[in-house]
């Protein structure tokens, strides 16, 4: 045992995937006498955060003389005996292999291009550290680990369904990331919207950054990043549009700011003024056409893939109630 005011020894807690977590156990020292549990448990592990060992204790991975710890607050006293289980932080476990279905609609030795569901995040964030994207191409393909961000090259927003294409090799990411950054990378979107476009082909260009009054927001700002949608207008009601976006930047939030912008937020689009509708409960945007050239050899690729049922059903609703 050690001295609560001494670093504890021991191996980082984000030990190999599998290995049991390290225990540490000390004995509360007359500095610490009347402080509380959590200051205490600082001392034992500092490399960790406090929030997190408040969690530790919440989540019942902390004794004092033998007994769950309770409270973070509860006060100490000198010579207690406290035992905690270091369990990994969530996001040092986000990077982890994760089994999942993932409805791949190509692939080769360099690429392969996805259909993401709706609902399912891309890439690990706060409240989303398992379950994405990159959980499961780790687990689908070894060299996935060795690769910034398990290959992924650009991403679809948690809500948007649709085709991703992901690098499988460090030079394949490297290609797809240039290509995208020089707008050689074709995607386009079917999206419904609330009220009807005035025109039938529209461009919106206008720059998009961070909603100074919102961080999970963007906005169209003077200071943004410059950001082009082509909007076509394919059919409409007295309620709604449903259109096609062909992206020529890859903004986030591109088509659902840009659209917003012009009064016409997506059905269900609730973070851009968008409502429930035509039976939408998340936004009404899906990846249906993806074109670029490979790679490797340079030959042309193109995919496309249908709405899921929900945004097809409303789609399906406003071209059979569609206004001449």
């Amino acid at each position: 045992m050690v001295d609560l005011n001494a670093v504890a020894d021991g191996e980082p807690a984000d030990a190999p995937w599998g290995e049991e977590p390290e225990k540490r156990e000390a004995r509360v020292s007359d500095a610490l006498h009347g402080a509380r549990l959590d200051k205490a448990l600082v001392s034992m592990a500092p490399e960790f955060s406090r929030s997190h060992l408040q969690t530790l204790i919440e989540r019942g991975h902390v004794w004092v003389d033998g007994r769950g710890a309770g409270t973070a607050s509860r006060k100490v006293t000198a010579g207690q005996r406290i035992v905690v289980e270091l369990m990994p932080t969530l996001e040092s476990q986000a990077f982890r292999p994760e089994p999942m279905m993932l409805d791949i609609v190509f692939e080769d030795a360099d690429l392969l291009v996805l259909n993401k569901p709706a609902g399912r995040v891309v890439h690990p964030a706060a409240g989303n550290w398992s379950g994405t994207v990159l959980n499961g191409l780790l687990a689908h393909h070894a060299a996935a680990a060795s690769l910034p961000r398990a290959g992924i090259v650009h991403r679809l927003d948690k809500d948007t369904s649709g085709l991703m294409v992901v690098g499988k090799t460090l030079q394949a990411v490297t290609a797809l990331v240039r290509a995208i950054a020089a707008r050689e990378v074709h995607r386009q979107y079917l999206a419904i919207t609330h009220g009807v476009l005035a025109q039938r082909q529209l461009r919106i260009d206008a720059p998009i950054g961070r909603d100074p009054q919102s961080r999970i927001r963007m906005a169209v700002l003077a200071s943004g990043k410059p950001a082009i949608t082509d909007v076509e207008r394919i059919a409409h009601t007295s309620d709604h549009s449903a259109v096609r976006c062909t992206l020529h930047t890859g903004r986030t939030h591109q088509i659902r700011v840009h659209l917003a912008s012009r009064g016409h937020p997506l059905v269900a689009d609730v973070l851009y003024g968008g409502a429930a509708a035509l039976g939408m409960q998340r936004q009404a945007l899906h990846a249906t056409r993806l074109d670029f050239a490979h790679p490797g050899h340079g030959q042309a690729l193109s995919f496309q893939a249908d709405p899921p049922a929900d945004l097809a059903a409303a789609w399906a609703q406003v071209v059979a109630h569609a206004c001449p």
